[in-house]
């Protein structure tokens, strides 16, 4: 998303994707957001550059369930796919790959790919040689 997004009273973007308590929100460039998310930036939310997230996700920094807390940071390049939940206080690292219908309840390490309820390693990504 080369454009920033517009929010309304109520954290609605032109996108069609929330984002509750959007003052809590660091949104780096070239961001991509399914429609029918769901970004509780309660206790801070960073999103870096060439992030994207699938259709109807949640992203969580509060929950009420388990009374669990703290910030979301999903790193460079990360991809998150749709219909997937993320609990607080989780790192997704650089480039890493979360599946669809994925529940996340802990932190991913750089260039890796999770998928499942709960998430569990699926591979790790080859690295890129530098040139």
């Amino acid at each position: 998303m080369n454009k920033k997004p517009k929010f309304n009273k109520y954290g609605m973007t032109q996108w069609y994707w929330l984002a509750r308590y959007h003052k809590n929100l660091k949104l780096g460039e070239n961001v991509q957001i399914g429609a029918f998310s769901v970004l509780d930036c309660e206790m801070g939310m960073t999103i870096e550059d060439d992030v994207r997230i699938g259709f109807g996700s949640k992203i969580l920094t509060f929950s009420t369930v388990d009374d669990k807390n703290g910030p979301i940071i999903l790193k460079r390049g990360c991809r998150i796919g749709a219909n997937t939940v993320v609990m607080p206080n989780t790192t997704i690292g650089e480039n890493s790959i979360i599946g669809a219908n994925s529940f996340v309840n802990r932190s991913i390490p750089a260039n890796e790919i999770w998928a499942g309820t709960p998430v569990k390693l699926i591979r790790k990504l080859k690295k890129e040689k530098k040139k």
